[in-house]
């Protein structure tokens, strides 16, 4: 087994170079490639991951769901592990993956507790011990074999949003799924920059609408305004 780490990046130069270390430090030689798919960012983000040690590609079209595709296309390992930038990773990343496929697991992802004591945000992360949609998301990485994500078509990139979810119904279709019982840790940032409320109701809307299957456009449209991001 050998695991290619991808990476979507826009403007993540402040936390790149630590996920891009976490990995080579915990890879356990076990790493193919780790894959920086970076969607034009204005900061620095692709020099501070290329002295990292990241392999940076500039993607032709924006959207985690495209990036992640572009980098997958790319990607050597038999294995591909898709983590968020700001995320800091499960030191026994490679052994959990291994020890999942040896379960016949072919995809998988973590629990997760957020960089907080915030105590609503503990509830948050408690609730990612339990199997339902509504508790995962691209915060807790997510590793699938080649083969399966091949077989999937990759990420449907109608999805500018929500591409987790939609990924996540549509590995448990053809395959097992796994929640790995320990956890990564997730930036509350969303959280300090609005209300704990603010985010639940944005997050409640989102996926009520995909559940809906309302246009992604749409979602995307509707979650910036509740969060009023500009």
């Amino acid at each position: 087994m050998t695991i290619s780490v991808i990476i979507p990046t826009f403007n993540e130069a402040a936390h790149i170079a630590q996920v891009v270390a976490d990995v080579r430090t915990f890879g356990q030689g076990r790493i193919a490639d780790i894959l920086v798919a970076d969607a034009a960012s204005t900061d620095n983000t692709c020099g501070v991951a290329r002295q990292a040690g990241a392999n940076v590609l500039t993607c032709p079209k924006p959207g985690r769901a495209a990036q992640m595709n572009y980098a997958a296309r790319q990607a050597t390992g038999s294995v591909l592990y898709f983590v968020h930038a700001d995320v800091k990773i499960n030191p026994d990343f490679v052994a959990d993956i291994e020890q999942a496929l040896r379960n016949h697991y072919e995809a998988g992802c973590y629990r997760f507790r957020f960089d907080s004591p915030h105590p609503m945000l503990r509830l948050n992360s408690f609730g990612t011990r339990f199997p339902g949609l509504m508790s995962r998301g691209g915060d807790q990485t997510l590793f699938i074999t080649r083969s399966l994500f091949d077989r999937l078509g990759g990420f449907s990139e109608r999805y500018v949003i929500m591409e987790d979810f939609d990924m996540i119904v549509r590995i448990r279709r053809q395959a097992r799924f796994c929640i790995i019982p320990k956890d990564v840790i997730v930036s509350a940032r969303k959280y300090e920059t609005n209300s704990w409320f603010r985010v639940q109701i944005a997050n409640l809307t989102a996926f009520l609408m995909f559940y809906l299957n309302i246009a992604p456009s749409r979602i995307a449209h509707t979650y910036k305004q509740l969060l009023n991001y500009r």
